[in-house]
C-alpha cells in the first residue's frame, strides 16, 4: 500500500500560544508569519507534501480565522489524488461542550473524523517548529522495527535542554524512559547519550548531549485508539510515558536543523537567522520546497538603500533607508532615512489607497509601515502596524513589560502588536 493510503497526518495547533504573546493575540500559533512570506503551519504541511503524505488535519481552537483563510487560499489538491488539508476546530458535541484540554484530548475528540479514511498509521506533528524532515524515513523505520509508537528525537546539548522532553534510548533504539521537561541536573545527567548511541550519530559532539523529543510521533492506528480510551489529556506528559512497558516504543533519531518556535525570543532569533549568508534552514532547497499562499504581488522596489543581510518579502517599498540583519514581510514599507537593525517587520495584509491614507492622516493616523527618520533596533513589528516619522524603538537596557502605545518588551525583544499605532516622535 502506498504511503498516501497508509498515513494520516495530524498537525497540533490548538494551544493558546501564551509564550508567543503578543504575536498570538489575534491569531493562533500556526498562523504566525515566518521568513517574510510563510506561516508556521506551512512547515509541517510542506514536509508532509514533500513526503507524499497528502491527507492532513490541522487541529485548532483559538483565533482560527486567519489560519482558515491561509489554508483555503494556499492548499488546493486535484480531485483525483484524494488529498486535503482540513481544519478541525474544537466543537460542542453530545459528549463534550468545552475546549480541547490538551494534545491527546484534541486527537481523541477527532478520532471519529479519522475513521472515515483508510489508514494504518497516524503521524502527529507540532504546528510551531522549523525543520525539514522526510517523513517517509520515520514511517519506514516504524514499520520495519515493528514498533507500536515511534517518537522522533534530536540530539541536544545538555546546556540547552531546558523546557524540552527528554528520553533515554537503548542501543537498539527502543525507548527506556521519558522525562518531561526535567530541571533536576541529576535527572538530566542520567539521560546523557552513551558511547554506543553517540557512535551511531553522523555528527560527533564535544559536549554531553541528550535526546530531546521533537513532538513528532507515529502511532499504529489501533494503538492510538486504545491509548486514547482513557481521560489523559497530553501526549508528552501522559500518553507516551504511560505506554512504556506496555507497548513497543521506538526512537527515530533526527540530526538535521530543528527549532521549537514557542517563545518570542525563539521566533525572533529563528527569523533573523534566515538572513545570514548560510542560514541553518534553507528555504531555497528545490528538492523540498516550502509551500504557501500565492499572493500575486509585484516585485519589491528599493531606492538608494543600504542593505546588509536582509530578507525582503514581495511587494515591499523601501526608500533611502539603511537595513541591517532584518526580515521584511510582504507589503512592507520603510520611509526615507530610516535605520532598522535586527528587526522582523511583518509587513501588511493590504495596500492603503491614497484616499485611505488621507482619511487616516485626517484622523491622526500614520500610514501603514515605518515612517521617515525612524531608528528601530531588536524589534518585531507585527502586521499592519503604523509607525510615524521620527520613532525611536529599542529594548536595550529596559525590563520586560508593557510600554506606551501598547508596545511590549518580552524576552528582551520589543514588539509592536498587530495593527499597533506608534505616533511620530515616540521614543522607547
Amino acid at each position: 500500500m502506498s504511503i498516501q493510503k497508509q498515513v494520516l497526518a495530524v498537525v497540533m495547533g490548538g494551544g493558546r500560544g501564551i509564550r508567543l504573546h503578543p504575536l498570538t493575540a489575534e491569531r493562533c500559533k500556526p498562523a504566525v508569519p515566518l521568513a517574510g512570506k510563510y506561516r508556521l503551519v506551512d512547515i509541517p504541511i510542506s514536509n508532509c507534501i514533500n513526503s507524499e503524505i497528502n491527507r492532513i488535519f490541522v487541529l485548532t481552537q483559538f483565533h482560527t480565522a486567519s489560519l482558515h483563510r491561509h489554508i483555503q487560499n494556499a492548499y488546493h489538491f486535484d480531485p483525483f489524488g484524494g488529498g486535503f488539508v482540513e481544519i478541525l476546530s474544537a466543537e460542542q458535541t453530545e459528549k463534550t461542550s468545552d475546549w480541547y484540554q490538551g494534545t491527546a484530548d484534541a486527537v481523541r475528540r477527532n478520532l471519529q473524523h479519522f475513521r472515515n479514511f483508510p489508514h494504518d498509521f497516524v503521524l502527529i506533528l507540532s504546528g510551531d517548529q522549523l525543520y525539514r524532515m522526510d517523513f517517509r524515513k520515520i514511517i519506514a523505520e516504524h514499520a520495519a522495527s515493528g514498533a507500536d509508537v515511534t517518537v522522533a528525537a534530536t540530539p541536544f546539548p545538555v546546556s540547552k535542554v531546558e523546557g524540552l522532553g527528554l528520553m533515554q534510548v537503548r542501543d537498539d533504539l527502543s525507548i527506556a524512559r521519558f522525562a518531561e521537561k526535567p530541571k533536576d541536573p541529576a535527572v538530566i545527567a542520567s539521560l546523557v547519550l552513551g558511547p554506543a548511541l553517540e557512535s551511531r550519530l553522523h555528527t560527533s559532539h564535544d559536549v554531553p548531549h541528550c535526546l530531546a523529543s521533537m513532538g513528532i510521533s507515529v502511532f499504529n492506528r489501533a494503538v492510538l485508539a486504545d491509548a486514547l480510551a482513557g481521560v489523559e489529556t497530553d501526549f508528552g506528559k501522559e500518553i507516551i510515558p504511560g505506554l512504556l512497558g506496555k507497548k513497543k516504543l521506538h526512537a527515530h533519531i533526527f540530526e538535521g536543523y530543528w527549532e521549537d518556535i514557542g517563545t518570542v525570543r525563539a521566533f525572533f532569533e529563528a527569523n533573523l537567522a534566515l538572513a545570514n549568508p548560510l542560514p541553518p534552514f534553507n528555504f531555497f532547497d528545490p528538492e523540498a520546497p516550502v509551500y504557501t499562499e500565492d499572493r500575486y504581488l509585484p516585485a519589491s522596489k528599493l531606492s538608494r538603500c543600504e542593505i546588509d543581510h536582509v530578507v525582503i518579502g514581495d511587494g515591499s517599498i523601501i526608500t533611502s533607508s539603511t537595513l541591517k540583519h532584518c526580515v521584511l514581510g510582504a507589503r512592507s514599507y520603510v520611509g526615507e532615512r530610516s535605520r532598522l537593525e535586527d528587526v522582523v517587520l511583518m509587513g501588511a495584509d493590504y495596500y492603503e489607497t491614497d484616499v485611505q491614507q488621507q482619511a487616516g492622516v485626517a484622523r491622526g493616523l500614520p500610514p501603514i509601515g515605518v515612517g521617515r527618520d525612524c531608528e528601530i533596533h531588536r524589534a518585531i513589528i507585527d502586521k499592519n502596524a503604523r509607525l510615524g516619522d521620527g520613532v525611536r524603538l529599542s529594548p536595550v537596557g529596559k525590563p520586560d513589560g508593557t510600554y506606551a502605545h501598547g508596545i511590549i518588551i518580552r524576552d528582551g525583544v520589543l514588539v509592536v502588536p498587530k495593527g499597533g499605532i506608534v505616533p511620530g516622535g515616540t521614543v522607547i
